[in-house]
């Protein structure tokens, strides 16, 4: 393997892993700020129960995810240093207000809410829960407007061979962030409603103690990750139109386009080997015309395939890369424009599928709760501790498909924008050895399989412990004192 493959393979080895934690994080904590909100108003028992253990849960969890995303900045200078160069004025502002404002407030807060249980007023340590878990979906609209503007740039200007940043509320406000932080979010919340669902559904089979928090907790999730799945189908609609529009190509491979439609129809599922860029080997299972609808919103207009594209661009960007040393092997070699396109096809239906078998299993797990039931077959917990699983992988495919599909692009061009503004992967790359990027792919590689047996471990301590693995014991009659009052009551 040359440097750049390399460096690609450790930088979505590391970025997956961490994204495994974020929407876990995001959901959880929005989730546990509401059932603490609904104990404080009702002071019932089992919401302060729900509240300490999933609150538990999400501070192992959020301390992994801080671990593994401060990785994620070192890497910018460390493999990718043109890269940084290149977009360096403009990332500086979003990242410095995610970094600076987002989790300041965030680590601030998470602490107040940790060590304030028994030392701040309820509605004081409430407001609290509230400020860090805003606080984590303020961090992704940073992150998210930053990510944003490498699929769709804008706000700049183009000055001695990079971008110039000319407007942060252009930055802030691009309508590729506007539509990817919704869905984002949606997702984040499929992935905290699954776990709900997949924890609580193990502990109510289990027919132990406290059932009523089990069952609050399975139907809160259930709800939740039904909402969440009708919210991903509508702004998944708003994403891929904005995607035809500005990446034609990464939308032509998510469906095997190869050659032009009109109307086009949309692939439910492909037979035989989609890599090749004229598909002719390929059969198809088809929905007439609907992929004109979902690009255009009209059932009859024409949507470009992968080899007309890769006409359109050679003539806008190049047919060769520059002859440029610092590009290695692919100085002055053709330019690719074709993604992977088994990767693009199957990533994007892998994204819908498990985001829909999440939610069919969230439907099922309520309806198998409603009335008082519990289910008693051996199968329920299987399928529910499984379905845990498949929004993580929803979501993980389908940030392999956005940045995989706009390969050979690290900067996608903005097609109606600001001329100029591109950067392919291959000029992004730091000047290294093999052996030096082989070193921090091992070394990162184990340290996050050690991290990864560390959450696991942690996990399922305090998932099997339940709820009296994180309430305080109650004091004991001699150890009271007038106007004393529990510990997890205040």
């Amino acid at each position: 393997m040359e440097v750049l493959e390399l460096a690609r393979w450790q930088f979505g080895i590391t970025t997956v892993y961490h994204f495994l934690m974020v929407p876990l994080t995001i959901g959880l904590s929005i989730l546990v700020a509401a059932v603490q909100t609904r104990w404080v108003r009702t002071g019932e028992l089992r919401h302060l129960q729900m509240t300490k253990f999933w609150g538990k849960l999400l501070l192992v969890n959020f301390a992994m995810g801080v671990v593994t995303g401060i990785v994620q900045e070192f890497q910018f200078g460390m493999n990718w240093s043109a890269y940084s160069r290149f977009v360096g004025d403009v990332f500086g502002a979003p990242l410095a207000m995610e970094g600076l404002v987002a989790f300041f407030v965030e680590s601030t807060f998470l602490g107040l809410w940790i060590f304030g249980w028994d030392r701040l007023p309820k509605k004081v340590h409430l407001a609290c829960a509230w400020a860090f878990s805003l606080a984590t979906m303020a961090s992704a609209y940073f992150i998210l407007a930053a990510n944003s503007w490498m699929q769709h740039p804008v706000g700049v200007t183009f000055e001695n061979g990079k971008p110039t940043m000319n407007s942060i509320w252009a930055v802030l406000t691009n309508n590729t962030a506007l539509a990817a932080i919704p869905h984002t979010l949606a997702g984040a919340f499929s992935v905290a409603a699954a776990f709900l669902v997949g924890v609580a559904g193990w502990h109510l089979w289990r027919r132990g103690d406290h059932a009523d928090v089990w069952r609050s907790s399975l139907r809160l999730g259930g709800w939740v990750g039904v909402a969440a799945f009708a919210v991903l189908a509508i702004t998944g609609d708003t994403q891929g139109k904005l995607m035809f529009e500005q990446q034609p190509m990464k939308m032509a491979s998510a469906e095997a386009l190869c050659h032009t439609e009109k109307p086009a129809s949309f692939s439910i599922i492909a037979i035989g080997d989609v890599a090749g860029s004229n598909c002719e080997d390929v059969k198809t299972f088809n929905v007439p015309a609907l992929l004109s609808f979902l690009a255009h919103n009209d059932f009859k207009t024409e949507v470009k395939g992968v080899e007309d594209l890769i006409t359109e661009y050679q003539a806008k960007y190049g047919t060769n890369y520059p002859d440029d040393p610092a590009l290695g092997s692919l100085a002055g070699k053709p330019i690719d424009y074709v993604p992977n396109l088994p990767v693009t096809y199957w990533g994007f239906r892998m994204m819908i599928g498990f985001g829909a078998v999440s939610a069919g299993i969230g439907v099922l797990a309520l309806w198998l709760t409603r009335r008082g039931r519990i289910p008693g077959g051996r199968w329920f917990p299987l399928l529910v501790l499984g379905g845990i699983a498949t929004p993580f992988l929803g979501n993980s495919a389908g940030w392999i498909f956005t940045e995989m599909g706009r390969q050979p692009f690290v900067v996608v061009p903005n097609p109606s924008g600001v001329d100029g503004v591109w950067m392919f992967t291959a000029q992004a790359v730091s000047r290294l050895t093999t052996g030096e990027v082989w070193t921090s792919l091992i070394a990162l590689t184990t340290v996050y399989a050690a991290l990864g047996v560390v959450e696991l471990y942690l996990m399922r301590k305090y998932v099997r412990g339940g709820v009296d693995a994180v309430m305080p014991p109650p004091k004991k009659d001699s150890d009271k004192t007038e106007g004393d009052t529990l510990a997890f009551a205040y």
